[in-house]
């Protein structure tokens, strides 16, 4: 007769999530709180490298991803939303590949972060309306305001035509679509 398994008490949710992480000097190491998204950054990468490239040139998904070190899938869907948003443009066939738009030329870091990610917030209490009951009262709410706008205001003071007017990068993976195919 086989015993039945006798049942286990769950633990409490801080000890179960403790359990969980990581020790405070490896997380230290690994990870960071307060970062733009792995997306973000390979939309912000991908939109420089395209406004470097001459004007009317078109690069391929792989050209791109061997350019920016993104992988081709992730970089695809970055794409996509660049593509929907009205700053590149993509054309299928043998001529085709994608191409930045005069609007994704003058877009700002904000502006590219916030097509991937949406509207920025470093604290749930900046979104309007009633998301926290203690903002009137709470003493850390203005610093959070004032780090909010400073953030934003130096990533909408960056347009991604003058990052990619500070010149090409020295590592030999940024090259356009006649340099890989030989016609330079």
């Amino acid at each position: 007769m086989q015993k039945k398994p006798e049942p286990v008490e769950p633990l409490p949710i801080m000890e179960a999530v403790v359990r969980l992480r990581k020790p405070r000097k490896e997380r230290a190491q690994t990870s960071c709180s307060m970062q733009v998204t792995r997306a973000s950054d390979y939309a912000v990468r991908v939109m420089i490298h395209l406004a470097a490239q001459p004007e009317n040139e078109r690069s391929t998904l792989g050209l791109l991803s061997r350019a920016t070190a993104v992988p081709e899938s992730f970089l695809s869907k970055v794409l996509q939303s660049l593509g929907r948003a009205g700053l590149v443009s993509s054309r299928r066939g043998q001529s085709g590949g994608f191409k930045i738009l005069d609007a994704g030329r003058q877009a700002s870091m904000a502006a590219v972060i916030e097509v991937i990610d949406g509207r920025f917030r470093l604290n749930r209490c900046m979104a309007p309306g009633a998301s926290c009951e203690r903002k009137a009262n709470c003493p850390a709410h203005r610093v959070w305001v004032e780090t909010e706008v400073a953030m934003l205001g130096v990533l909408r003071s960056h347009r991604i035509v003058d990052l990619a007017a500070r010149g090409r990068p020295a590592h030999a993976a940024f090259i356009t679509l006649n340099e890989a195919q030989g016609c330079v």
